[in-house]
């Protein structure tokens, strides 16, 4: 059997399948190839914005039997929005599998917005940007995209501004829709133990008198970022330091080994470089990582963690350190083999969640047109070099090329 299947339906949106013998349960999502990015600058946080009122009503539910409908089964409805990518999802018994499909279809294309419901969200995610405002740790790093990708959308608050959320209205959120809204970018993923025949039967039933839609706006071209050190004293108990580079996009032929670098230098394992030399071997943070995120059309990294004021610039070089340590020492051999053994590991027991992988096909279908098997990943992870980890170490993690923002501690 097919790892997965792809079927086209006439208005151009894609149906994306795995069947699952051994579950009884079914996760379906929707996603959209429409995220922050698209938004003008009086719409920052608009996308965000119309994740949340997709749930406050369409032209046949009003909110609570949106919410009821799924949860009166045992099920779970959800949504999340990126730089630039929206989704709606649902998990639910298989017995109950053309309810999820029912809803998402409803609430992606049919909600209308009420206007009562408008003004009472719009409170919801005042406050919602007032908790991340209060979390450091989230704080930063949307000010350090702000940074790295200054006068651009990739650079807004995903969230929004005060601003912007407070004059949003019915109109701004149909208008978005009609300018972004593309069926063939969007895809409806399903994973569980249903057929490809009933998930094509079921999904045909709720999605095939939607007309076929064409964006009409365009994205704006990723900005080259810029160099910037930034420090702002903050009243918090630890200072808070993120350190990024320039990356590769989702397209690079060199991601994946890119990825294995990153993994090495910063990665989830306690393994990771600079947990042992920052944690393990100093007792400097409690935890410190380094993340890839790559974009359609540019990617960056970066270094996050968090130290009592006192021992920052101790931190900051040993992470000098440990980058330096990997652009003059090539891995061993064996090294890199537990490096390879461990990243394939986690990635296989990332496949094993049914609900993970089926919002990553659906983003790997729009992305690329085309989901990668575990074995092609495998044999990716495999080919790997030293001197290809070498080689990326020296011309992607230049120190001259690192940003820097910190929230320096005035307590």
């Amino acid at each position: 059997m097919a790892e997965y299947q792809v079927y086209t339906f006439s208005n151009g949106i894609r149906l994306a399948h795995r069947q699952v013998m051994h579950t009884k349960i079914v996760h379906c999502g929707i996603m959209l190839d429409i995220g922050s990015r698209d938004e003008s600058s009086s719409q920052t946080g608009l996308a965000h914005f119309w994740e949340h009122m997709a749930f406050k009503g369409t032209k046949k539910r009003k909110a609570y039997h949106i919410i009821n409908k799924l949860e009166a089964v045992g099920g779970e409805l959800n949504a999340y929005t990126t730089k630039e990518k929206i989704c709606f999802y649902a998990s639910v018994l298989d017995l109950h599998f053309e309810k999820a499909v029912d809803i998402l279809s409803d609430i992606t294309f049919h909600s209308v917005f009420p206007t009562k419901q408008l003004e009472m969200e719009r409170s919801v995610i005042l406050e919602e940007m007032a908790m991340y405002l209060d979390s450091p740790e989230d704080a930063i790093q949307d000010e350090f995209d702000e940074l790295v990708f200054p006068n651009h959308p990739l650079g807004s608050n995903i969230l929004g501004t005060k601003e912007t959320v407070q004059n949003f209205s019915q109109k701004d959120l149909e208008e978005f829709i009609h300018d972004n809204l593309d069926t063939e970018n969007i895809v409806i993923s399903i994973v569980g133990n249903i057929s490809f025949k009933k998930a094509k039967r079921v999904v045909s039933k709720y999605i095939s008198e939607i007309p076929s839609f064409k964006r009409s706006s365009k994205r704006l071209v990723a900005p080259v970022q810029p160099v910037i050190t930034k420090k702002v004293e903050k009243p918090i108990s630890q200072s808070h330091m993120t350190i990024g580079f320039p990356a590769f996009s989702l397209h690079h032929e060199s991601r994946l080994k890119y990825f294995t670098l990153i993994h090495l230098l910063g990665g989830s394992g306690m393994n990771s470089r600079l947990n042992l030399a920052l944690r393990e071997k100093n007792g400097l943070v409690y935890g410190i990582d380094a993340n890839f995120t790559a974009f359609s059309d540019t990617g960056y990294t970066t270094i996050n963690f968090a130290t009592d004021k006192k021992n920052l610039k101790k931190a900051e070089n040993l992470i000098y350190k440990e980058i330096t340590n990997l652009q003059k020492k090539p891995l061993g051999d064996l090294q890199l083999k537990r490096l390879q053994d461990q990243l394939m590991g986690q990635l296989a027991m990332s496949d094993e969640s049914n609900q993970s992988y089926m919002l990553m096909m659906a983003k790997s279908i729009l992305d690329k047109n085309k989901v990668d098997s575990l074995e092609d990943i495998f044999n990716e992870i495999q080919s790997v070099t030293t001197s290809d980890i070498l080689e990326l170490a020296q011309t992607t993690l230049r120190l001259e090329e690192m940003s820097s923002l910190t929230y320096l501690s005035s307590n």
